[in-house]
C-alpha cells in the first residue's frame, strides 16, 4: 500500500489494498494494451455471496474514491452557477483545467475497466483509443461519460453479476428504471427498489438519483417515460449526516474522477429516525431514491471501510482529509461540473 500526499495540489493518493484486507480486483485488470490500443479482455462479474452485500458495496465505492485522490464536491455551498447549453448538458460557467498527462495515464484503465462491466464497453473504448490517438493524446478527456459504468461495475465487483438483479449498463436510466419496475413487481429480483425522497430512510449501500434539468421530480413523473433515454445520474451514500443537514455520497465522473459530494438535504424525524424530506437543489434535486434490498449496516460503516481504517494509520493524511471534508482546503479545479 502506497499514499501519497502534497498539500500545495491538495493531492492525497491511496493505492488500492491488498486483497487479504478487501478481496476486490483492480478494474485495471480488465483490460490489456495501452491508451490508444486498450482493450477489454474480461467483461464477467466474480461470484461474492450477497451476504454483507451492503458493506462490500460500501467498501469498493470508498475504495475507489480513495484511488482516484479523496476528491471531494460540496454541493451545500456551491451555487447554481451552471447553463443549459443545446444539447442538454449542464455546463459550468468555469472551465475545465487541463487534465494532467500523468493523471491520466494512471486512471486509464481504471476507467476502461468499468465499461468492461456494461455490454457496450468494447466499441466505447475503441472510441476512446481513438480520441488518445488524436492530438490530445493520453491527456484527452473521456469522449462518452462514464459515470453509469463505475456504478456497474461497483455492482458487478459486489456480487451483483445477473441481469435481473442489476441491469449493468452505460446509461443510468436504464437501472433505475428496472428499480421503478420493482416497486410493483412482487416477483422481481431486483436488488434495488425505487421510492420518492422521504418514503424511506436513507442508508449506506443505498443510491439516490437525478436527472438532468430536473426532467423528474418524483418516481411516478419517471414511471411515464420507463424506457425512454434521459440524461440522469446516480450516487452511492456512504453516510447520512442529519444533523449538519447533507448526505455523503460517492459517484463516477464526477469532476473527472471518482469522487465524493456532500449533498445539501431537509429532514425530519419521525419514530425517533430521521428521514429526508430532500436532497439537493435546483437542477441537482433528487427524485429517486433506490433502495437496496439487503440488510442494515452500521450508520458508520464509512468509518470502518478498510480503505479509511488503512488511512488512519497516517495521522497526518487523515487529518488532511478531516479538513477537506469540513471545507477548509481550497476547492477543486472544475468542480462545479459533473459529466454523467
Amino acid at each position: 500500500m502506497a499514499l501519497a500526499y502534497t498539500a500545495s495540489a491538495q493531492t492525497l493518493l491511496l493505492d488500492r489494498l491488498p486483497a487479504e484486507r478487501l478481496a476486490v480486483a483492480p478494474p485495471s485488470v480488465r483490460v490489456v494494451g495501452e491508451p490508444g490500443r486498450m482493450q477489454i479482455a474480461s467483461s464477467s462479474c466474480p461470484a461474492f455471496a450477497e451476504t454483507g452485500l451492503r458493506r462490500r458495496i460500501v467498501d469498493i465505492v470508498v475504495q475507489e474514491w480513495g484511488f482516484f485522490g479523496f476528491n471531494v464536491v460540496d454541493q451545500t455551498v456551491i451555487a447554481d452557477d451552471v447553463d443549459d447549453d443545446r444539447d442538454g448538458r449542464r455546463r459550468s460557467r468555469r472551465r475545465f483545467s487541463p487534465l494532467d498527462p500523468a493523471e491520466s495515464a494512471r486512471v486509464a484503465g481504471s476507467i476502461a475497466g468499468y465499461w468492461s462491466a456494461t455490454a457496450d464497453g468494447s466499441w466505447i473504448l475503441s472510441r476512446q483509443n481513438d480520441v488518445w490517438s488524436g492530438p490530445g493524446g493520453i491527456a484527452a478527456r473521456w469522449r462518452d461519460p462514464w459515470s453509469a459504468a463505475f456504478i456497474s461495475w461497483v455492482m458487478c465487483e459486489s456480487g451483483l453479476g445477473d441481469e435481473d438483479r442489476f441491469r449493468r449498463h452505460i446509461a443510468h436510466h436504464v437501472y433505475i428504471d428496472q428499480a421503478i419496475e420493482a416497486r410493483g413487481d412482487p416477483d422481481s429480483a431486483a436488488a434495488f427498489v425505487a421510492h420518492d425522497v422521504g418514503e424511506l430512510i436513507i442508508e449506506p449501500g443505498d443510491m439516490v438519483c437525478r436527472a438532468r434539468r430536473s426532467a423528474y421530480r418524483s418516481i411516478a413523473e419517471r414511471r411515464r417515460d420507463l424506457g425512454v433515454g434521459v440524461r440522469s445520474h446516480c450516487d452511492i451514500v456512504v453516510k447520512v449526516e442529519a444533523e449538519q443537514d447533507r448526505i455523503l455520497a460517492i459517484g463516477g465522473n464526477v469532476s473527472g474522477a471518482v469522487s465524493l459530494k456532500l449533498l445539501p438535504a431537509s429532514f425530519e424525524q419521525r419514530d425517533g429516525m430521521f428521514f429526508a424530506r430532500s436532497i439537493g437543489r435546483g437542477g441537482r434535486t433528487v427524485f429517486a431514491h433506490l433502495k437496496l434490498l439487503a440488510p442494515s449496516v452500521e450508520a458508520d460503516v464509512l468509518e470502518s471501510t478498510p480503505t479509511l481504517r488503512a488511512l488512519s494509520e497516517q495521522v497526518d493524511l487523515l487529518a488532511a482529509l478531516e479538513r477537506r471534508l469540513a471545507g477548509e482546503t481550497p476547492p477543486i479545479p472544475g468542480l462545479a461540473l459533473e459529466t454523467s
